[in-house]
């Protein structure tokens, strides 16, 4: 990002600070009341899902059926998933977006901010509804977080129907997320932020809110057509009726592979914050990177069957999907060169933040390669629903995207709190959770290539040794992550003052132009760009 010097910012503490007592919460219009509420609130869905990832690998350690029924393991996986996706991934970098956004370009607030309020409140009404689901009759959804057709629709639970309506409402959220967020940086722009002067994570930011205004409607439209399959006796997804099942597959994955991006792009914004403030440099090729995360949100459009390959596809279309899928990695490619490049003879520090940010570099990398190895259409027919592909979206999604929202957290806790976290607890947090999730994910890449399905809550007696090294990962990962809950709150109450800008090469508007803790209202007068 180009320097920002001479920064004329007059934050104003606008004679008041927060509002007190419950309706601050509530009511709330400020972006950063509702940037904390995003991330408390992903970081309670993501201990939910990590506990229903608790039940799955304690009935994995053993091979048989030790702890629960296959129909409340299929529940277990389904819910994992969900709750993963959308109520621990997505809210986060929504909170994160909601904090940074305005700080970074200059802006009083976000554009919309009523609609920011609402966007927040209605998603904990709809995971209250999605994990209701679990007590009712027949149980909650127990399809896989695909809901392929006919599963989700001549074999689903009753209670269907609330995880088609709590979808919808998580979907509404997102949309009206998105909206605020390009609504803000194309108008709230400090005076001389052009657009090739934004940081890269307003840019990645700018970029997946398109991508969520183009794929939400159309898993609107998929759960719409599963719950008229399933209540109306329509049959889009039943050959009987002259339907087809692969067509939901098709509907699924055109928004199911954009939406893979829209949680990883984020995370690339962060990771471009964090490797040039602590290798002291600046970015290197700052324009290929913007140029590279628009040419993967546009390629996301076009791999979407990369996960069809054994439905039967004529060749020609596997081929090119083949070659979209190994397309896409070359823009990927670009962003982790450069990233590599920022740290060529930068003087490196490794502060907690730095060390999550290489361990994304490196281990992202890995799921990216064996990414590339499940683009390759014949091997595909091999590793299709193994463990081999459990390992592969763990490693973009674990070490990808939740590894980037903890250095985040990091980061710029120091910028939130006012207060410099615990450097020894925030280590160790590092090192249990890096050890714990390779012990975790890389077996699972031997169990698929081995053959073990995934989705299954018993398996043959070979796999029986490496199930319960992975499990043991799991435990210990799980576990890691309140060590990052006790030194957040931790942070919160005391600490050593932080000061405006605690990191030395951090660069960027938030860093110079306010203190720390960053005012309630940021910026009344907006800083003037030179």
């Amino acid at each position: 990002m180009s320097t920002i010097s001479d920064v004329h910012a007059d934050h104003d503490e606008h004679h008041h600070g927060a509002p007190r007592g419950l309706m601050r919460w509530v009511l709330t219009t400020n972006h950063k009341d509702i940037g904390s509420m995003y991330l408390w609130f992903s970081f309670a869905m993501f201990i939910t899902g990590g506990a229903m990832a608790m039940v799955i690998r304690a009935e994995l350690f053993q091979p048989g059926l030790q702890l629960v029924e296959p129909n409340f393991f299929n529940q277990m996986t389904t819910m994992h998933g969900l709750i993963m996706v959308f109520g621990a991934v997505m809210p986060a970098f929504t909170g994160l977006a909601n904090w940074l956004i305005p700080m970074m370009i200059g802006a009083p607030d976000m554009a919309l901010p009523r609609m920011n309020n609402w966007s927040f409140w209605i998603l904990p009404f709809a995971f209250t509804m999605l994990l209701a689901s679990l007590f009712m009759e027949g149980g909650g959804p127990n399809f896989g977080w695909t809901f392929y057709a006919p599963l989700s629709t001549n074999y689903s639970p009753d209670s269907t129907a609330l995880f088609v309506f709590s979808v919808h409402i998580m979907g509404i959220s997102s949309i009206m997320g998105a909206i605020n967020v390009i609504v803000t940086i194309m108008n709230l722009r400090a005076p001389g932020m052009t657009y090739m002067k934004l940081p890269l994570f307003v840019w990645t930011w700018f970029i997946t809110a398109f991508l969520l205004i183009a794929v939400m409607p159309v898993l609107a439209g998929a759960v719409t057509m599963v719950l008229t399959d399933k209540y109306f006796g329509t049959s889009f997804f039943d050959a009987a009726g002259g339907g087809d099942p692969v067509l939901f597959q098709h509907i699924f994955w055109f928004f199911g592979h954009p939406e893979v991006y829209i949680m990883i792009l984020p995370s690339f914004g962060i990771i471009s914050a964090i490797v040039p403030a602590f290798s002291r440099k600046r970015l290197f090729g700052y324009a290929s990177m913007v140029y590279a995360t628009a040419s993967i949100a546009g390629l996301s459009f076009v791999v979407w069957a990369h996960h069809m390959f054994t439905t039967g596809m004529p060749v020609e279309a596997e081929l090119f999907f083949m070659f979209c899928t190994m397309l896409i990695s070359v823009p990927t490619g670009v962003k982790v060169f450069n990233w590599v490049a920022t740290m060529w003879r930068g003087s490196m520090t490794f502060e907690t933040p730095m060390l999550f940010a290489l361990a994304f570099i490196v281990l992202f990398t890995i799921g990216g390669f064996s990414g590339l190895m499940l683009a390759i259409t014949p091997v595909d027919f091999q590793y299709h629903d193994t463990y081999f592909v459990v390992a592969h979206f763990h490693y973009v999604l674990v070490t990808g995207a939740v590894f980037s929202i903890m250095a985040a957290a990091y980061y710029w806790l120091p910028k939130w709190t006012g207060n410099m976290y615990d450097e020894g607890l925030g280590r160790l947090h590092f090192w249990c959770s890096l050890i714990s999730v390779n012990v975790l994910f890389f077996p699972m890449h031997f169990l698929g290539l081995g053959g073990m399905p995934r989705r299954i809550p018993d398996y043959a007696l070979q796999f029986a040794d490496v199930n319960a090294i992975v499990s043991i990962g799991g435990f210990a990962f799980g576990l890691s992550q309140f060590i990052f809950l006790y030194m957040v709150i931790k942070c919160i109450r005391s600490g050593e003052p932080a000061p405006a800008k605690p990191w030395e090469g951090a660069e960027g508007l938030e860093w110079d132009a306010l203190p720390s803790p960053a005012p309630y209202h940021s910026f009344s007068t907006p800083p003037e760009i030179k």
